[in-house]
C-alpha cells in the first residue's frame, strides 16, 4: 500500500477531524488559543526546553529496538488477532503500514493521516517492538516457518491462566517513557491494523519514572523487591549467543515470553522482614544476597548458618532460579502493573531469549516445583511471540518472513 492510498483512505477522517478544530479556536499560525490569558505553546516550543521528551530510539537496525533497550517507564502490550480473511498479501500490507507509522512515531512525527500529529512531537525514547504469534507466522509463510518453540508453554502447577491475559496473532510492545505519547502510539498503532486484525489483549505496566532514581538502579516490583539483578547486558561475550537468534527468518529476532503474574499484596503485607528476605534468597533492604554485601555480589548457596543450615534457603527465589548455574539463561525487562480496581497487581513478567525450550523452560520448571514465592504469586496469563528482526529504511519490520 503506497502513502498515497493511505492518504486518500483517510482523507476524509483527517478532513473531519479539521473541522473540528475550528471549533476549539484554532489560529492561524497552527497554535491553538487557550481559554486563560495566554496561548499554548506550539509543540516545537513545548519541546525546546524538555529534558528527555526529545530524545529517540533509532528503530532501524539488526535487531528491533525495545529488547535491549534501557527500558522506558511504561509499557503497553497489544496483542491482535488476525481477521478470518488475512492471508499472506493481507499481512505484507499490515506489517508494511505498520513499520511505517512506527518509524514515523518513534521519531517524534506524526503517522500519515495522523488527526493529532501534535501528540507525535515528543518521542521520549518511544518504542515499538513487534512479535509474532504461531498463526501469523503460519498463514503468512506456511507451516514450516514456525519455529518448533513458538507454541503455548508447558503446563505448570502453579498456572491458574485466563483467555483474557494469554495467546494472541500479532504482539506490538510499545515502550516510552511519557504515557501521552505512549497512548497516542498505541491508539494511531490499532487504528490503522483494525482492517485485518482485532484486539485480543491490552496489559499495560510501569517503573519508576525516568530520573526518579540513578540510570541502571535494578527495578523492584510492587512486593517492594529488587527485580532483575542477574539480567545479561549488551556488552557480555554471551548476550548474543543467549538474546539472538542465528538462523533463517529469525536470525537478528529473539523470543518473548510474556507472563501476567498476580501477586498477593494483602498477604504479603503480613509476612515480617525476615521471612521476606529467606522467600527471596536477597535483602529486600539493599537486594544483597544473604551471603553478601553488595546487590551484585554472586550468591554462595553453599554457607551455612550457625544451626547448620543453609544460608539462603533451598526454597528460596534466588536458589530455584539459580539451579546451579549463575549464567542468566534470559533477558528481563518487566513492568508492575495495577488495575483500577486495586485488587488486581502484580508483574508483566517478559523474558527475551534465543529459545524458551532452553531460556525460561527449564528455569520456570524449578520455580514451579519448590519457589517458595509461589504462595504469594499466581500466574494468569502467558503468551509467546517470536520477535523478529529489526529492518532497514526502505523495508519493514517482518520481511524476511517472506
Amino acid at each position: 500500500m503506497s502513502a498515497l492510498s493511505r492518504r486518500r483512505v483517510l482523507a476524509g477522517g483527517a478532513a473531519a477531524g479539521a473541522g473540528g478544530l475550528l471549533l476549539t479556536g484554532c489560529t492561524g499560525d497552527g497554535r491553538t488559543r487557550g481559554t486563560g490569558a495566554s496561548a499554548a505553546l506550539s509543540p516545537a516550543e513545548a519541546l525546546r526546553d524538555a529534558p528527555v521528551g526529545g530524545d529517540t530510539v533509532p528503530f532501524h537496525g539488526a535487531h528491533q529496538a525495545g529488547v535491549s533497550t534501557e527500558p522506558q517507564a511504561f509499557a503497553s502490550f497489544l496483542a491482535l488477532d488476525l481477521d478470518p480473511e488475512a492471508g499472506t498479501e493481507e499481512i505484507r500490507r499490515l506489517l508494511w503500514v505498520l513499520t511505517d507509522d512506527a518509524v514515523r512515531l518513534t521519531q517524534g512525527r506524526g503517522a500519515l493521516a495522523d488527526t493529532e500529529p501534535e501528540l507525535a512531537v515528543s518521542p521520549a525514547r518511544l518504542t515499538v517492538t513487534f512479535g509474532f504469534g504461531p498463526e501469523f507466522v503460519r498463514r503468512a509463510a506456511g507451516e514450516t516457518a514456525v519455529p518448533a518453540w513458538l507454541k503455548p508453554l508447558p503446563e505448570f502447577g502453579i498456572d491458574r491462566l485466563e483467555e483474557r491475559w494469554s495467546g494472541g496473532d500479532l504482539l506490538l510492545q510499545v515502550g516510552c517513557d511519557d504515557q501521552v505519547t505512549l497512548a497516542h502510539a498505541a491508539r494511531v498503532l490499532l487504528k490503522n491494523s483494525r482492517a485485518w486484525t482485532s484486539l485480543r489483549w491490552r496489559q499495560s505496566g510501569f517503573r519508576r519514572s525516568r530520573g526518579a532514581e540513578k540510570p541502571g538502579t535494578t527495578m523492584r516490583n510492587l512486593f517492594g523487591q529488587v527485580d532483575g539483578t542477574v539480567n545479561p547486558r549488551p556488552d557480555d561475550e554471551d548476550f548474543a549467543s543467549t538474546v539472538w537468534a542465528e538462523d533463517g527468518w529469525m536470525a537478528g529476532g529473539t523470543s518473548l515470553v510474556l507472563r501476567r503474574i498476580r501477586m498477593d499484596l494483602d498477604e504479603w503485607d503480613r509476612v515480617d522482614r525476615s521471612a521476606r528476605d529467606s522467600a527471596l534468597g536477597r535483602r529486600q533492604s539493599d537486594g544483597a544476597p544473604l551471603t553478601g554485601e553488595d546487590e551484585f555480589d554472586p550468591p554462595d548457596f553453599q554457607a551455612e548458618g550457625s544451626n547448620g543450615f543453609p544460608v539462603i534457603p533451598e526454597f528460596s527465589h534466588v536458589a530455584r532460579a539459580n539451579g546451579g548455574d549463575a549464567r542468566p539463561t534470559m533477558l528481563r525487562r518487566s513492568y508492575n502493573y495495577e488495575e483500577d480496581s486495586g485488587d488486581d497487581a502484580g508483574l508483566l513478567f517478559a523474558a527475551y531469549q534465543r529459545d524458551p525450550d532452553t531460556g525460561f523452560v527449564p528455569v520456570q520448571r524449578r520455580l514451579d516445583e519448590l519457589d517458595i514465592l509461589n504462595q504469594w504469586t499466581t500466574p494468569v496469563g502467558s503468551a509467546v511471540f517470536a520477535i523478529p528482526p529489526g529492518c532497514e529504511e526502505g523495508g519493514f519490520v517482518g520481511e524476511t518472513l517472506f
